[in-house]
């Protein structure tokens, strides 16, 4: 192992307990992708890094770093988002974006944009400015389009001018002018058809988060 620290910054996707004190990290970091990272003791009630390892912290970690994987020896907590555990609904849909940004991401590659949009999005599912349903519908969207995969949707289509429009914008936009916009629930019930189709089509995988929001919605 070596002896120099190394600083990442990110969000935890997953954090799963090993052994009796230990936690398996997963966190999807601006300089290299998606990282395996352990946090040795963490589970003990005077760790410090008790409060970092778990899913929605966004901080700047030191590591040590092994053959296969690093090892977390402090945080330097930027975001907690610990309001997501005080609305249960809020929260499926928080842990729904992780479970997305885990199945698009990879190792050593550049995942910032990605990163960005899975902060902004938390973020606006706590601002109370936009509902979560069409969050969601924003987020899967502009995933697909870092993904290089997304629906092509334009005017003489069947679907609503405003709902091209949204979709359109969607693809283009900036991560952080994402959410400023509201639809109708016409529009967002055609954006949600467009994009269940599509990620239906091309996704090789549920995601147990998904089945919560589903039955939340209904």
């Amino acid at each position: 192992m070596s002896s120099e620290r190394l600083k990442i910054t990110g969000m935890v996707l997953i954090a799963a307990p090993v052994g009796d004190y230990d936690k398996r990290l997963v966190i999807l970091t601006k300089e290299r992708g998606r990282v395996t990272a352990f946090a040795r003791g963490a589970r003990r009630q005077n760790s410090a890094l008790i409060a970092a390892a778990n899913p929605f912290c966004f901080a700047e970690f030191e590591c040590y770093e092994g053959r296969d994987s690093l090892t977390v020896v402090k945080a330097n907590v930027e975001n907690y988002f610990r309001e997501l555990a005080e609305h249960p609904v809020l929260c499926g849909y928080g842990f729904y974006f992780l479970e997305i940004a885990n199945y698009y991401t990879r190792e050593n590659l550049d995942e910032t944009p990605m990163l960005k949009l899975l902060y902004q999005s938390l973020r606006a599912l706590l601002s109370e400015k936009i509902g979560e349903a069409l969050v969601r519908r924003i987020f899967e969207m502009k995933a697909m389009v870092f993904n290089g995969e997304y629906p092509i949707v334009e005017t003489g289509q069947g679907y609503e001018e405003a709902t091209v429009y949204a979709l359109q914008f969607i693809a283009a936009t900036p991560v952080e002018k994402l959410y400023t916009f509201q639809v109708t629930p016409e529009v967002l019930r055609e954006m949600g058809k467009i994009i269940d189709e599509f990620m239906k089509r091309h996704l090789d995988r549920s995601f147990k988060s998904l089945e919560f929001i589903r039955m939340m919605e209904s």
